[in-house]
């Protein structure tokens, strides 16, 4: 290859066309937004709303992004409902011996990666599907929850453990146009970060020889997606400045964004999940993959409770149920392959947040969390379909 620029011309429309897998859930979710905006009289686009809709599934999302890395290696994890009622029960108690918050998170951690690796286990190296594995981990950590409380919940000891995913981050007196000023920065900050990385792979692209696409089209992907920060942050100054589980969040998504784009672990957890044996004969050691892979979903877990069990203000013994199966609808709705090998952070984010907007907007409308469900499955199945009819299309399939 040669250096220099290699620049690729194709119409706006064949562009999307190449690319409707990972648009098509983008534009979900702004018909769904706009479609409640409507229905609603606009409720679900307020400040607050918005707020609420990171809030309340934030414990999802965190869910999402390590169930994603599960499903590209073509594996599921039915345990994670019952790890979040169980650690967050284990949590609850430890922070109720006065150990402190910080020691609490390190904890719940720990243990995550501890139970993580328990069934990475049996699931990498004993041979045992994934399916089984952590189908019985689902039962036995709910047993152990209720063991544990003794099928009462554990109340904290004060409010300080609330705030992780009820707290907000603004600096008083610092405005700007009436809005939160922190909320406004941290906006900036991460606009100028995008702008940066953009033009940084592009020009990285262009320096070893790579066929790149016509500048216009990565300033309309930088134009989008800072057109859609500013809404988002724009809401949160004008409520109550950023959420705290929203920067956990980010911290999340971040870490495993560049791990999935920039490692070698990366890399060999597409690999896996495209073709194992492939993997394997190539020098990829593909039950290590596998066990890390599980480790990280053991850990995710662990803080996904925590945050749980702060937002209920008390670890529940139900706590949990039914959590995987929204992990999972996530996924396959930000365009994860049910064969495995495909999938991004970024989509499981999406997913997660079409999930959370649909619920959010028909509990808008009071509608009954009977056709919550009913619509959800919908949605799910019709994912799924439209996965496997796309790759059909291509030829992937």
């Amino acid at each position: 290859m040669t250096n220099g620029a290699n620049i690729e011309h194709i119409s706006f429309f064949e562009l999307a066309k190449q690319n409707m897998r990972k648009l098509s859930m983008f534009i979900m979710l702004g018909l769904i937004m706009i479609v409640f905006a409507i229905l609603t009289g606009g409720v679900n686009l307020t400040p607050r709303n918005i707020t609420n809709i990171f809030i309340q599934n934030s414990y999802i999302l965190i869910l999402a992004v390590g169930m994603v890395l599960v499903i590209i290696i073509g594996n599921i994890d039915l345990s994670v409902g019952s790890l979040i009622a169980f650690l967050g029960a284990l949590s609850a108690m430890i922070y109720n011996t006065g150990i402190g918050l910080i020691p609490t998170l390190v904890f719940s951690l720990i243990l995550g990666a501890v139970i993580g690796s328990f069934q990475a286990f049996w699931i990498a190296y004993m041979k045992i599907p994934a399916f089984i594995v952590t189908l019985a981990g689902m039962l036995l950590f709910r047993g152990l929850t209720y063991i544990i409380t003794n099928v009462t919940p554990i109340s904290l000891i004060d409010d300080n453990f609330k705030k992780i995913a009820s707290g907000s981050m603004r600096i008083d007196g610092f405005n700007i146009g009436g809005l939160d000023g922190l909320s406004l920065l941290v906006m900036v900050v991460i606009i100028v970060l995008l702008v940066w990385n953009t033009l940084h792979q592009r020009n990285r692209k262009i320096k070893k020889g790579f066929t790149v696409l016509a500048f216009q089209y990565d300033l309309f992907k930088m134009i989008g997606l800072s057109a859609l920060i500013i809404f988002v942050f724009t809401r949160f100054a004008a409520y109550r400045g950023i959420p705290t589980v929203g920067l956990v969040l980010f911290i999340v998504t971040a870490i495993f964004v560049f791990i999935t784009n920039n490692t070698v672990i990366g890399r060999y957890i597409y690999a896996v999940g495209g073709n194992a044996k492939s993997a394997k004969l190539s020098g990829i050691n593909s039950e290590q993959v596998v066990f890390v892979t599980h480790v990280i979903m053991g850990v995710l877990s662990g803080l996904s409770g925590l945050v749980f069990t702060a937002y209920m203000n008390s670890a529940l013994p139900q706590a949990g149920d039914g959590f995987e199966l929204d992990a999972i609808a996530s996924c396959f709705i930000g365009g994860a392959a049910a064969s495995g090998g495909i999938g991004t952070i970024i989509g499981a984010i999406t997913g997660g947040l079409v999930m959370g907007a649909i619920n959010n907007g028909m509990s808008l409308m009071n509608i009954g969390a009977d056709w919550q469900y009913v619509v959800k499955a919908s949605i799910l199945l019709l994912a799924v379909f439209y996965d496997i009819w796309s790759r059909r299309k291509t030829g992937l399939g």
